[in-house]
């Protein structure tokens, strides 16, 4: 299988290389055989690579060690699901992978295009085929999967070696969500290619501005419910894993998936300034260029090894062509822009500060600043090297420093966006849609200092938060109070008819309520307490409200690791509550000890416990124990992001015909609510 693997990636590449070359002669020939044509190449890309990747997989189940990247990779005890994340868990594999999921993406947008948009789309299929072409470049000469492990016999002649075993999944990796995490990530990185083909296909054909918007939304918020799973999957693995009572590090990697998650962001954000007044074209236009510039970027700091990182791949010269890559992008980009920004403009200016499309750009340029400053503090140690021969790392006190105050901006946008109409605001409107929601977050804020919580930013998190989930609440409110009243059904039943009605706009309020969830849980890292304790069989140790108390250490066997186990009862209050068991488990395969974390979670807070070994000095055995408050709102924030961003995806339902036995009101009633009922029905559209 491994000849059938490496004679179907070359011909991906060949076939790859048509697609591109043949779309460029269809589009300035226009031929439509040559169009055509090169929309089928396109097309076969999908089988060829899944032949490719199907061929790789079927050498990690048979334990073929005679390959080099699965004799690295795999072993003979590994799991079987872990040999699905072996496919990955390498340079090569994973490149093969993201190739592989680049098909899958471009076939959908041909097949479901393929009668549709017949100016646009030969552009699109043609830089789609040429971001294929490169990264099969790299999976034929730069990162193969498929070398075989040899020697050369005295003879002189190559024979194949194979190993009796592989030396096994790194075991940071042998974890569930790391089976989900990279495929997460990677489908919302090559999802980001769809809007980019589409945009600068768009800007070459001169295509309508709004068309190309339409087309292109839902494929940039698949992409980014995609992006926004991984980096929430691969938080949760660094919490579970890593044994260090965090989350999120601010490491390089990390921050390589929250750039395009930030400017993809801001995009969904002022598209609708384009759909609804013809504005922010080139804006819109640069937004996508740079959350798909900003991908690649990622991409090359994962994979280069000029940053140092638990998440990184090895160094390698794999970087060159990336770099050589992301220059030939912005040229394209920057000739594409010169050369039609005359379609670019837009049809309406800002009519006033105080509206929704100033709150919008609002909310841009803080995302803007957020991705600018995490770019920087990624960059500045690889830059420092350059110019001065030292690295001068940038650690998590800098990004705290700068956006802490950024996201709390956001967040007070997140809650004054609803609240604004479109075009212009009256004073009067201010005053009657945020006196309670400003007010009930100022009374949350005030309660929260009265009970001894006097620190700056997770007070202010409480406020704006409040504040946003009552800005929430009061449109889901006003909108059913007028359906309810219209229809003669009840508030809940009103919710859900209005929720259906505009999917998007109210699936995009919930995702801001997921957004608070999250803000909630990281200001309470604020409170997190941390002792680390010699814990012998018998003692007992006092962490916050907990008592931990340890039995005994036994020794217990999984599928391919050995574990050291122990057993700690943890007492609230007096009381028994929970039984722990944190392990240092030995992989034989790989020669790696790693930990295993035990985590009692609630919504209040967690318990986290790590057995750390013996102590050098006693030879007592070490547990390091945290009380993390509010972490599970995180991972619950992060759920809702996901149902609200799918709702969002939904169709609306249209209103249909309002039932005959609405209430009868007084017509100076009905004149006095009219303004209110006119505004709110509006989002039902």
């Amino acid at each position: 299988m491994d000849i059938v693997g490496s004679f179907s990636l070359i011909l991906a590449l060949v076939t790859a290389g048509y697609a591109f070359i043949a779309g460029i002669v269809g589009i300035v020939t226009k031929n439509p055989l040559a169009i055509r044509s090169a929309r089928r190449a396109g097309l076969a890309m999908l089988p060829l690579m899944s032949l490719t990747v199907g061929s790789l997989l079927y050498e990690f189940f048979t334990n073929n060690f005679s390959m080099a990247y699965v004799a690295e990779h795999s072993s003979e005890h590994l799991p079987l699901v872990y040999k699905f994340a072996a496919l990955w868990s390498g340079q090569e594999g994973s490149l093969l992978f993201w190739t592989w999921l680049l098909s899958l993406y471009a076939f959908l947008v041909i097949f479901l295009n393929r009668r549709k948009h017949p100016e646009l789309m030969p552009y699109v299929g043609m830089i789609m085929g040429g971001v294929e072409f490169f990264f099969l470049l790299l999976n034929n000469f730069a990162a193969n999967p498929f070398f075989i492990l040899g020697s050369v016999s005295s003879t002189g002649a190559l024979q194949v070696v194979s190993q009796s075993n592989g030396r096994g999944l790194n075991p940071l990796l042998q974890y569930p969500s790391m089976v989900i995490h990279p495929p997460m990530l990677y489908l919302g990185y090559t999802g980001m290619t769809v809007p980019f083909a589409f945009a600068l296909g768009a800007l070459l054909a001169r295509y309508p501005g709004e068309k190309w918007i339409h087309l292109t939304r839902r494929w940039v918020m698949i992409a980014w419910l995609f992006l926004t799973c991984g980096i929430l999957l691969g938080a949760h693995w660094a919490y579970a894993v890593l044994g260090w009572g965090g989350y999120w590090a601010w490491d390089p990697v990390e921050n390589a998936s929250l750039m395009p998650w930030l400017t993809g962001t801001a995009f969904l954000h002022s598209v609708m300034m384009q759909e609804k007044r013809g504005m922010l074209r080139v804006w819109n236009v640069w937004l996508v260029f740079a959350t798909f510039l900003l991908s690649i970027l990622g991409t090359f700091l994962t994979r280069s090894g000029i940053v140092s990182s638990v998440h990184a791949f090895a160094q390698s010269s794999i970087g060159g062509w990336f770099v050589a890559f992301l220059v030939i992008l912005v040229l394209v980009c920057l000739w594409a822009y010169v050369k039609n920004r005359d379609y670019l403009r837009s049809d309406n200016q800002l009519d006033s500060i105080v509206s929704r499309e100033s709150s919008f750009l609002f909310n841009n340029l803080v995302l803007l600043a957020a991705a600018f400053a995490v770019l920087w503090g990624t960059l500045f140690p690889v830059i420092s090297e350059w110019v001065e021969g030292s690295k001068i790392s940038v650690g998590p006190p800098f990004f705290n420093r700068v956006n802490f105050p950024i996201a709390l901006f956001l967040l007070l946008l997140t809650g004054v966006g609803p609240l604004l109409a479109w075009r212009r605001t009256s004073l009067d409107s201010l005053r009657r849609n945020f006196a309670w929601p400003l007010g009930g977050g100022l009374l949350a804020g005030a309660a929260a200092f009265a009970a001894g919580y006097r620190k700056f930013y997770p007070l202010g998190a409480l406020i704006l938060g409040v504040f946003v989930v009552l800005t929430v609440a009061s449109e889901f409110f006003r909108g059913a109070r007028v359906i309810s009243r219209h229809s003669n059904i009840n508030l809940f039943r009103s919710a859900g008819r209005l929720t259906m009605r505009n999917t998007r706009r109210y699936g995009g309020y919930i995702v801001h309520l997921g957004i608070v969830f999250v803000f909630i849980g990281i200001a309470g890292a604020a409170f997190n307490q941390e002792k680390k304790f010699d814990l012998p069989p018998g003692s007992q140790a006092k962490i916050g409200p907990y008592t931990l108390y340890c039995q005994n250490f036994d020794t217990v066997n999984g599928p391919n690791y050995t574990a050291e186990r122990a057993t700690l009862e943890v007492f609230q209050h007096g009381k028994p509550t929970m039984m722990l068991f944190p392990e240092r488990r030995f992989f034989p395969d790989s020669g790696v000890t790693e930990t295993m974390v035990a985590v009692r979670s609630s919504l209040l807070r967690d318990l986290y416990v790590v057995y750390s070994g013996p102590n050098p000095q006693t030879n007592k055995p070490v547990i390091h124990a945290y009380v993390n408050p509010l972490v599970k709102w995180i991972w619950l924030g992060g759920l809702v992001v996901l149902l609200g961003t799918l709702l969002a995806l939904l169709p609306s339902q249209s209103p249909g015909p309002n039932p005959p036995s609405a209430p009868v009101r007084s017509s100076s009633a009905a004149a006095a609510e009219a303004p209110v009922d006119a505004s709110v029905l509006e989002g039902t559209r």
